[in-house]
């Protein structure tokens, strides 16, 4: 089938050939000088007074959501940014967990829960789908969705892992664990990634012992390592901007070995939930049920395989906590508790974990000004609490650079490269699509054509590392682009396939084979964009607006539009539609977020 699939797209490439490299030759330089009269404006107003303007409103949802809809952008510009802030934060969060049990309980046949069934509930939420577990459910929580996502890729968990990848359950948890911290405290988030069975297979916590010189055991590292180097603080001290601290030009680290063994021995003693002190050596190999509470819910600690008796070195920083960073001897609940406080006090986190979620949403460059505005919110929310993850958000995406960043003198330093899965996802979210019984097919793993899916990174350190410089001229500038760390030669042919396949074969009414089955997700062309296809221009104004947020050069909308006056209004406005989201979906100036 995938052979078929991608001479399929071979073929349609071939027939948009033209068109894709007229828009190709688009220069960026182009793409930063087109700049709507809208979009000139001195300076950030009021929260409350905004958006003024329907691209405005769809650059902002195309930030915090998956995805702008004609439908939010409506009511975004209704109640403005603050109450729909208001809104988000309200909203009662979708989780995934749920979905898994009531599949569980379909008839034979359609009960299968493996990690297939978790991407299904993950785009559910993702897309804003009806939910057949939970009629009338209709998915509304779209910024914590987004955001939940952004912290999958921090604070990372991969079905990709041996122990994991008949784990449906534990990781749809962990999702919706990060889903249910992503407006709360950073701290708390710290505790649950840190106890999650996940993360504890996932790392090799679970399990964890203390020192046994005759059975030649010592604490295992990894996850002590990885809390600091990737969910914390980083490898370098950073000034308030995320911007490294030198010293005789030298960068200064946060840790050393001794630090790292330090919270290795304070991470022993924890273990499943359902496990006995007498089994506690056995019980990490023992089969655990998927769908049970073992691996979902919190580790729990078992005092005799944990470390009480040495002090453990922790972080040693400004406003030190523990004198000396040294930690005395208690039991597992206690030094766990002392440990995440160490690290959830350290000054690194907050420009830390503000640079990434910066990177996640907005822009993979932003200025020390923009990460020292966030870092400031993350230290004090403005009631004297740290670590609200809410605020941070909140201050991330109604900053001054992330409303105007797109436009002015660093225009050419802004912006993202879009993740590509998330083109498939916004698709979805303007065409209106459905199956038949509500269910999701996907027929193929997505990371074979988009070179992502949601917790499937080939390793804990993400897809893409927030520091990825591709050579030329971005590392030549001393700029990042992560996401361009999977832009290789197979994906960027692979994706432009796979598009192809969903768009021209799955929608209502196709007579395509696998469009038959009643689990497959059709996107619904008459009700969404057809009747616009009579006016080629309407058709691709409707698309520059939900998908670039109106800013598509001139050049660009000649080229589509010379395109689909070529082409005959067949098929009730489809072909034209078709033609014309393929070529904006694989544009190089949609490719680049601004």
């Amino acid at each position: 089938m995938n052979t078929g699939k991608a001479s399929r797209g071979r073929a349609r490439w071939r027939t948009a050939a033209a068109g894709l490299l007229l828009l190709a030759a688009t220069t960026a330089g182009a793409q930063l000088s087109h700049r709507p009269d809208a979009m000139l404006r001195s300076g950030f107003e009021s929260a409350a007074s905004g958006p003024h303007t329907d691209q405005e409103a769809a650059r902002f949802l195309n930030q915090a959501t998956f995805g702008a809809t004609l439908d939010d952008i409506q009511h975004l510009r209704q109640i403005g940014y603050d109450a729909w802030f208001a809104e988000q934060f309200a909203a009662a969060p979708s989780y995934q967990a749920p979905y898994l049990d009531w599949v569980s309980t379909r008839p034979p046949g359609q009960n299968g829960v493996y990690q297939p069934q978790r991407l299904e509930a993950w785009l559910i939420n993702a897309v804003g789908l009806y939910d057949p577990s939970n009629p009338p459910l209709v998915h509304r929580d779209q910024l914590r969705q987004r955001v939940a996502f952004a912290l999958s890729e921090i604070f990372v968990v991969s079905d990709q892992n041996a122990g994991l990848q008949l784990q449906a359950w534990s990781l749809a948890s962990w999702h919706d664990m990060l889903a249910r911290n992503a407006f709360g405290n950073y701290r708390q988030l710290l505790q649950d990634v840190t106890l999650h069975p996940a993360m504890g297979v996932y790392l090799s916590m679970i399990g964890n012992r203390k020192p046994d010189a005759a059975l030649n055991i010592r604490p295992d590292e990894n996850f002590a390592r990885e809390i600091l180097q990737l969910f914390s603080i980083g490898l370098k001290q950073l000034d308030p901007g995320g911007v490294p601290i030198l010293v005789n030009g030298q960068p200064v680290p946060t840790y050393n070995q001794n630090t790292v063994r330090g919270f290795a021995h304070v991470f022993t003693g924890w273990n499943y939930n359902n496990c006995s002190s007498a089994e506690y050596p056995d019980c990490v190999g023992e089969y655990h049920d998927p769908a049970s509470a073992s691996v979902r819910e919190a580790m729990l600690p078992f005092e005799a395989y944990h470390d009480n008796s040495s002090t453990k070195q922790l972080l040693v920083y400004d406003q030190v906590q523990l004198p000396g960073g040294l930690l005395a001897p208690g039991t597992a609940q206690a030094e766990l508790a002392a440990a995440l406080d160490n690290i959830a006090g350290h000054p690194n986190v907050a420009p830390f974990i503000a640079r990434q979620l910066i990177q996640r949403l907005v822009t993979s460059n932003p200025s020390p000004a923009y990460v020292a505005r966030v870092a400031a919110k993350f230290v004090d929310n403005g009631t004297g609490v740290r670590g609200d993850l809410g605020a941070v958000v909140k201050a991330i995406l109604l900053d001054t650079e992330a409303r105007n960043g797109h436009w002015g003198a660093n225009a050419d330093r802004y912006g993202k490269l879009r993740e590509p899965l998330l083109k498939l996802v916004q698709l979805w979210r303007i065409t209106a699509p459905r199956s038949a019984n509500g269910r999701i097919n996907l027929l193929i793993d997505p990371s074979e054509w988009y070179g992502q899916a949601p917790l499937r990174s080939p390793s804990v350190f993400n897809f893409f590392r927030p520091s990825y410089q591709p050579p030329g001229e971005v590392r030549d500038l001393g700029l990042v682009a992560p996401e361009f760390q999977i832009a290789t030669d197979t994906m960027l042919v692979a994706t432009p396939n796979d598009l192809d396949w969903r768009i021209f074969y799955f929608y209502v009414g196709s007579s395509y084979s696998y469009a038959q089955d009643p689990d497959q997700l059709l996107m619904d062309y008459g009700a969404t964009l057809n009747p616009l296809a009579a006016q080629p221009g309407q058709l691709i104004d409707r698309l520059n607006l939900l998908l670039m947020s109106g800013q598509m050069s001139p050049f660009m909308r000649d080229v589509l539009l010379t395109r689909l006056n070529a082409l005959p209004n067949d098929n009730g406005g489809r072909d034209r539609v078709q033609h014309a989201l393929y070529l904006v979906l694989n544009s190089p100036e949609y490719a680049i977020q601004k």
